[in-house]
């Protein structure tokens, strides 16, 4: 960290310090977004009106089928109230037995009604909606019945079944995580894949480096080649062999393999001397770098350029 009286430096180490508390989510922007929300809500009387409606009604719900389960054998199924269609949590039979079956329902229930009190709000930004609703959805799957070993069935099966020892093996995983990140080392299971061996094995040269790229060349394994070269920019939180993982799942491969020459840009991991980094020197250094790069190497021909996330951006 810089030690400058220069109030732009001084607010860039707050800015980032801050950022790193709340990695990288912005909580100036979440606010916001709730305000707007709540703001819009609370002057819209017909939502209200209708999202109380919604509450009553599965409220009823809730109490019938509370009634129906209590009156029900021990092994019937009931009929649910909210199918399961796309969240896979609960797609087990024994959620389908008390009194797992009105844990999960319950909840299914209760993320319905956000779901419905977040969308629609009559003047509420999109990008709010979109942050309201998703938020919304997150602190309600912290408290999913999924989630906690007492109201989990199947979980709870499998502790009976191994006498615990899935708990000491999670309890052991989670050290290893914990341990692994306190001293600043890799995931485990990172060292199984290689790169060069298990993971960007279709072979390249390096044939531009700056500060902030590396540039690599496929050649293509055809007699006749396409004389157009390729040019790929992938995203600058991705690392280049994402389009080249293993020979079977490899576009860089399938590409060589129908002729191209292609050329991908590699990022650079960027440290704290690469803090005064804008998004002019990404374009500058990055992608106006590697085109010029390729049009050296393949001069007088069109150069397709592919991108995507910010490397398309860009």
């Amino acid at each position: 960290m810089r030690d400058s009286g220069d109030p732009k430096d001084v607010d860039a180490q707050a800015h980032a310090a801050w950022s790193r508390a709340w990695s990288s989510i912005s909580p100036e922007s979440g606010l916001l977004a709730w305000m707007d929300w709540a703001a819009h809500l609370a002057t819209s009387p017909g939502k209200r009106t209708e999202l109380s409606r919604l509450a009553l009604v599965q409220a009823e719900q809730l109490q019938a089928y509370l009634r129906d389960c209590l009156a029900a054998a021990p092994d019937q199924t009931q009929a649910q109230i909210v199918p399961p269609s796309a969240d896979r949590r609960f797609r087990d039979p024994d959620w389908n037995h008390w009194p797992f079956n009105l844990l999960h329902q319950s909840f299914l229930l209760q993320q319905n009604w956000w779901e419905q009190a977040t969308q629609g709000v009559w003047g509420v930004d999109p990008h709010h909606h979109a942050v309201v609703s998703f938020s919304a959805r997150q602190w309600l799957d912290l408290f999913s019945p999924g989630n906690l070993l007492l109201t989990n069935p199947v979980v709870l099966k499998r502790t009976l079944d191994e006498g615990g020892a899935n708990l000491q093996r999670g309890l052991a995983h989670w050290l290893d995580d914990l341990t692994r990140q306190l001293s600043d080392l890799p995931p485990a299971g990172t060292e199984d894949f290689v790169v060069g061996r298990d993971v960007a094995v279709t072979p390249g040269k390096l044939v531009l480096k700056n500060r902030l790229i590396e540039l690599i060349q496929y050649t293509p394994t055809t007699d006749k080649v396409h004389p157009e070269p390729i040019l790929v920019i992938p995203a600058w939180i991705m690392k280049y062999y994402i389009l080249d993982l293993s020979p079977h799942n490899s576009l860089v491969k399938y590409l060589v393999d129908q002729g191209h020459t292609v050329f991908c840009i590699s990022w650079k991991n960027p440290d704290a001397g690469d803090r005064d980094l804008g998004m002019d020197d990404y374009l500058e250094l990055g992608f106006h770098a590697a085109l010029a790069a390729v049009e050296a190497i393949v001069p007088g021909r069109r150069v397709h350029a592919a991108g995507y996330c910010l490397g398309g951006t860009l």
